[in-house]
């Protein structure tokens, strides 16, 4: 059994990314494990320590940066090309996820690991958790603060180390949780502050007449107001637990709502199945983009959205919320077992019924990029999450 540092590969095979891990999805299982059980998991401890080695030992820098992914197993890539090496590459140096160009450093990438790592700090109160929570929130304030009019943290750089100017509502409220809860942790009074400059951005990307939140801004200056995504909404009340964005929930449940069911062309459903839940944006509603020469369908349910409403609903609480929640935990369920079989992960077969796939047929997100019908990691966390009932974001929401 390998005991070396390591992190998980965050889609099945099937999705043709071979072993990469993305940063965001190691980040939600080690809080879904936390979520799972008392005390320390094993497991979350174990991607804890992949985080800091890859934070510790980039090829390129030493600034306290994670990279968007990394590769975590040896594979043959396209070209015939061997990659023998798991995340310590044979130099000692942490394998970048080079071979798709996921060399980039995006705000929200960093800050899921760093509300991961305070996390694990709260059960382990292993210093080395916290020191690399910090190291990761320097990162963000010495590169990303934005000097343009809306304020915040602008996106973060690409694989070439330049700076990107969009600044995302999403990774606003990212940095908003990330840094209270550095602060809640003893790590010092200025991510208080710091959190403050995230939130701030946040509040300016508030539709009130509409009820939900823009998703930000393409050049710091100009409001981005389309297309509308869904994790500003559910994120949005989980992390600030604020009444008057308590409606972006329910616009989410209801505009972005999607039911994909056997029969369209575009469906990919089996026979007789249908899942419903909602999708990644407004903009997948009404796409006909392609990929992999596969036409997307626009009533496709985004299931780890899905799951994060549920958790968000369960967390808000209402009235008529954890019914809700359970209705689309229960939709998510009835998609583990209906979808996603005959998978592999590493060349190995998949349990049935367990991993939850990234979406119920191929969806469109509006912002240049699908999600397909494969077991994926951050959708099944989430999953985990809802069904128990946590809030990653918050200071003993794991418990």
């Amino acid at each position: 059994m390998n005991t070396g540092p390591r992190l998980a590969q965050s889609y099945a095979d099937e999705l043709g990314l071979f072993s990469t891990a993305f940063v965001y999805d190691n980040a939600l299982a080690i809080c879904a494990l936390l979520s799972a059980r008392r005390g320390v998991d094993p497991h979350a401890l174990a991607l804890g320590d992949g985080l800091l080695f890859a934070q510790e030992h980039d090829p390129d820098f030493a600034d306290g940066r994670l990279r968007q992914a990394y590769n975590v197993g040896p594979y043959t890539f396209y070209d015939g090309s061997p990659q023998p090496d798991g995340l310590v590459r044979a130099d000692g140096a942490a394998n970048v996820g080079w071979q798709f160009g996921f060399l980039g450093t995006a705000v929200g990438d960093m800050a899921w690991p760093g509300i991961a790592l305070a996390q694990l700090y709260e059960r382990t109160r292993d210093r080395r958790h916290l020191d690399g929570a910090v190291r990761i929130a320097e990162w963000i304030v010495d590169r990303t603060t934005s000097a343009f009019p809306l304020g915040g943290y602008t996106f973060g750089v690409n694989g070439a180390d330049e700076s990107i100017p969009n600044g995302s509502t999403e990774h606003n409220i990212d940095v908003t949780a990330f840094f209270t809860l550095l602060h809640q942790a003893g790590a010092g009074r200025r991510w208080r502050e710091s959190a403050k400059v995230a939130r701030a951005f946040v509040d300016r990307m508030w539709e009130p007449a509409g009820g939900y939140f823009y998703t930000g801004t393409n050049d710091g200056t100009e409001i981005n107001r389309a297309p509308l995504p869904l994790d500003p909404q559910t994120w949005s009340w989980l992390a600030l637990r604020e009444k008057r964005y308590a409606k972006a929930l329910d616009w989410a449940a209801s505009t972005l709502a999607a039911r994909d069911v056997a029969g369209p062309a575009t469906s990919q459903m089996p026979a007789g199945a249908a899942v419903s839940g909602v999708t990644f944006s407004s903009a997948s509603l009404v796409s006909t983009a392609r990929y992999n020469d596969i036409q997307v369908h626009p009533q496709g349910v985004w299931l780890e959205g899905t799951a994060q409403l549920a958790t968000a609903f369960a967390d808000r609480g209402g009235r008529s919320d954890r019914a809700r929640a359970q209705g689309l935990i229960e939709q998510v369920r009835v998609a583990q077992q209906a979808l996603g079989g005959g998978q592999h992960l590493g060349g190995a077969p998949l349990p049935a019924g367990g991993g939850v796939v990234a979406a119920s047929s191929l969806i469109d997100t509006g912002f240049g990029f699908g999600y397909f019908q494969v077991q994926h990691v951050g959708a099944t966390s989430w999953h985990v999450m809802a069904s128990r009932g946590a809030n990653p974001f918050v200071r003993a929401g794991l418990s």
